[in-house]
Order: C-alpha cells, then sequence, then structure tokens
C-alpha cells in the first residue's frame, strides 16, 4: 500500500475487484482501508484464502519470494499471482516455480507510468506468463492501466521493464543536463520547457518533472533509492548478458551522491541538483 500500490487498490476498489488487504506495515493501509471500506486481513494468508488473484506490489527480491511462500501455504490451485514490483527476471522465476508447486499461477506484470499513472490508472504493464492466465487477469489489470503488453515467458515482463529503467536512467541524465543548461543561459526555463516539449526532444519526464525541477521541487514521484536499486538489477542483467551501460553507471555513481546528502526518497529528478552544481 505504498506510492504505487494504494490508488492501485483504489482504482481496483472503483472497477469492484478488490476483495481483500493486507499490508506488512498496517499503519500504510489504514487510508486505503478507510477510503474502500475493505478491513485490513491480519495476515497474508487470510487474504490468500479469499481472492482468485493477488496483485503485490513491494520493493525487493527477497520480498517478493517471502510474500510467494506465504502465499502459497494459504491459497487454492487456480489461484493467480500477479507481481507489479521491479525485480530481477531471475526472481520472477523463482517465485513462479515456487507457486506452480501448489499449482497457483503466476504473471511478472512490472508497471511504468509512475505515481500519476498508478493514481489514473494509466499504467503500462509488461507481462510474462501464460498467455492465457494473462486473458484470466486481464479484467483486473484493465482497472489499473492503459496498456498490457504480453512479452512472453515468466520473466520476459521484468527483463523489458530493466529496459524501461535504464532508459529511464538516459533520459534523467538528458533531462535534468539540458534544463541545468538552459538556466545557465539565463533563459526563462517555464517557456524553454513548454517550447521543447511540444519538439522532437518532447518526452513525459520532460513535461511532467520539468517545471518542478527548475522550481527545486522533489516531491516523489519515483524514488532516488528505488531507481538506484532497479538499476542495481539492470546492471547484474547486463554483466550476464556480456554487456555494459555507462549511463547506469553514471546515474548510479551520482545516486550515490544524492543518497549520501539526504535525498535518497526525493524524486530521481533531484539529480537536477548535481548538474546545476559550479
Amino acid at each position: 500500500m505504498g506510492a504505487m500500490g494504494a490508488p492501485m487498490a483504489l482504482n481496483l476498489h472503483r472497477a469492484g475487484h478488490l476483495a481483500a488487504i493486507w499490508n506488512r506495515t498496517p499503519a500504510r493501509a489504514m487510508d486505503v482501508c478507510r477510503d474502500t471500506g475493505i478491513a485490513l486481513c491480519e495476515d497474508i494468508a487470510a487474504l490468500a484464502r479469499q481472492c482468485e488473484a493477488i496483485i503485490t506490489s513491494v520493493s525487493a527480491d527477497r520480498d517478493v519470494l517471502e510474500v510467494a511462500q506465504k502465499i502459497s501455504d494459504a491459497a487454492s490451485a487456480g489461484c493467480i499471482v500477479i507481481d507489479t514490483s521491479t525485480v530481477a527476471a531471475q526472481t520472477a522465476r523463482q517465485a513462479a516455480a515456487l507457486l506452480a508447486e501448489k499449482g497457483i499461477d503466476f504473471l511478472d506484470a512490472p508497471v511504468s507510468g509512475g505515481v500519476e499513472g498508478a493514481k489514473n490508472g494509466t499504467l503500462s504493464i509488461m507481462a510474462g506468463g501464460d498467455a492465457t492466465v494473462l486473458e484470466k487477469a486481464r479484467p483486473a489489470l484493465e482497472a489499473v492501466s492503459a496498456r498490457i503488453t504480453h512479452i512472453g515467458p515468466v520473466g520476459s515482463g521484468q527483463a523489458t521493464k530493466a529496459v524501461n529503467q535504464m532508459m529511464v536512467a538516459g533520459i534523467n541524465q538528458a533531462v535534468t543536463q539540458s534544463l541545468a543548461f538552459g538556466q545557465a543561459l539565463r533563459l526563462p526555463m517555464d517557456k524553454v520547457i513548454k517550447a521543447v516539449s511540444g519538439g522532437a526532444a518532447g518526452n513525459w519526464f520532460l513535461q511532467h518533472r520539468g517545471p518542478s525541477m527548475v522550481a527545486g521541487q522533489f516531491a516523489p514521484g519515483f524514488r532516488v533509492a528505488l531507481h538506484d536499486k532497479d538499476l542495481g538489477i539492470c546492471q547484474r542483467m547486463a554483466e550476464d548478458a556480456g554487456r555494459r551501460f555507462p549511463a547506469a553507471d553514471k546515474t548510479r555513481e551520482e545516486y550515490a551522491a544524492l543518497m549520501r546528502d539526504g535525498h535518497g526518497d526525493e524524486d530521481i529528478s533531484a539529480l537536477f541538483r548535481l548538474k546545476t552544481r559550479v
């Protein structure tokens, strides 16, 4: 029930799909319980016993495997677990194998679109798993997304998300450095952002984060610490593929500096802080 999970739960409720809620930190789920009228389950087993499909949204690989184990101990065969976290492709395959022992289906379905997409139900889902299982889960997924793409077998959704996160690093570098350049030229940055957004360099990050970053505001949409974690996954996957991507290396170096200065919980647009230092 964090920045992504809570609004996704509310959209599931509005579509009539939300049957139960559980969160490892109960206090973080209270607002969703209040807004939906659904009581918080006492544990994950209680939730698993009453649901046909379970959507998980956690932060780390070990959390996905821990939650999958607890679900496998309680859910019925035929239940579908849909993991929207960002983890390694191998972790997704491990979770799928663990659940398959109990006849439980698994989709790795990481999302992109930020907090805005989660709130508006316009996320993009990159799904890995059996196509038939995805079709069964589609009504629930359509409640939280505007685009669902079946990539291939389990793990391919997470591999695609790694591509996405690598691309985000490059875009973050390009936008923050370019806007810092514009600021150094003493241009009216509100007009610059408007003009550039309508041309070949226009992109989501510039439109949604450009105005706030030049104003020195970095309220989290996607936290520095989380993207750093994701880029670590990307680096390991790249090494396994015999590749190296300098943009990810550079971004992690700069994120480390931001986190040392206490900015790890700010939006990734806080990279602008470093680009404007002289």
